[in-house]
């Protein structure tokens, strides 16, 4: 079997396999998935296959820890892309040089446009990926539940350092509402230096250094919140009609260990709360296994 590559997305570590050619059905079941998750710390299992839907360039694969699958990682959407390029893939497209992907995913295509490759002052590759768009939030006394591909529910607070992410994540977590699913959970603050955002992940059941579908989910609840785009000096009551039309509004949010991460997307378009979702931020190789 090839080796595996263990990736890093703004914290968010996994194990990866060039899939392509191999026979891989061993490692799909969950006590194997389990086992390398757990021999080399890694936050999940990516495999990267031949593609099976047209106009693709390839399939992802994806297992949480506990070897559960299913889901979107919007981190991971960006290793592989990175990974692909690494592994020298041809790509359905190129801009400025540098390939545009299309993949596979388990919640249907995306795309992911390599923006920038590691060079000797920058070790990771820049990647924007475009998510599902999104069709409604549900207000809950709770917070804000939504599905960026994976769901979440997103929770405001005072300062997201003070809370015990573990242990008020694992409630919430398991709440009977979100039975038997389950949800992960996003706890988010505003500082000066921008919004601040913690993740309890179902699967890992702990909290990760970053989820890019939670932090995609934290961008798109803190308008739905009132937060200016772009700022997080001020709230703005959801409905004060500060953005009358189809437009276009970005976010830069912070993860556990001050990664920045850039989402973006269209608000107001008819029928989708957020349309042409993109999650812009790194990706890097920590080791080969």
């Amino acid at each position: 079997m090839k080796p595996f590559v263990a990736f890093s997305g703004a914290g968010n570590d996994f194990v990866l396999l060039d899939g392509r050619g191999e026979e891989y059905a061993p490692l799909l079941e969950a006590a194997e998935v389990q086992r390398v998750c757990r021999e080399w710390k890694t936050d999940g299992l990516m495999i990267l296959d031949l593609p099976r839907v047209a106009g693709t360039d390839f399939r992802m694969l994806f297992f949480n820890p506990d070897g559960s699958g299913g889901m979107m990682c919007g981190n991971g959407g960006r290793c592989i892309a990175a990974y692909a390029d690494k592994l020298g893939i041809a790509a359905c497209a190129q801009q400025n040089g540098l390939p545009v992907y299309r993949f596979e995913a388990p919640d249907g295509v995306h795309e992911a446009a390599v923006l920038s490759r590691p060079c000797p002052d920058c070790p990771a590759w820049t990647v924007r990926l475009g998510m599902k768009d999104v069709t409604s939030v549900e207000r809950l006394q709770e917070g804000f539940f939504l599905d960026t591909g994976t769901r979440h529910l997103v929770v405001f607070v005072h300062d997201v350092d003070k809370v015990d992410v573990a242990v008020r994540g694992r409630q919430l977590r398991h709440l009977p509402r979100f039975a038997p699913v389950g949800t992960n959970v996003d706890f988010v603050s505003f500082h000066e230096d921008g919004l601040h955002v913690r993740t309890f992940e179902k699967g890992v059941e702990g909290e990760t250094l970053a989820c890019g579908t939670g932090i995609t989910a934290s961008a798109i609840a803190a308008f739905e919140y009132g937060i200016p785009p772009e700022s997080c000096e001020s709230i703005v009551p959801p409905d004060c009609g500060m953005l009358d039309g189809p437009e276009r509004v970005g976010y830069e949010l912070i993860a556990r260990r001050g990664d920045r991460l850039k989402v973006e997307f269209d608000v107001h378009a008819e029928g989708v709360l957020a349309r042409n979702v993109v999650l812009t931020g790194p990706a890097e190789i920590r080791f080969v296994i």
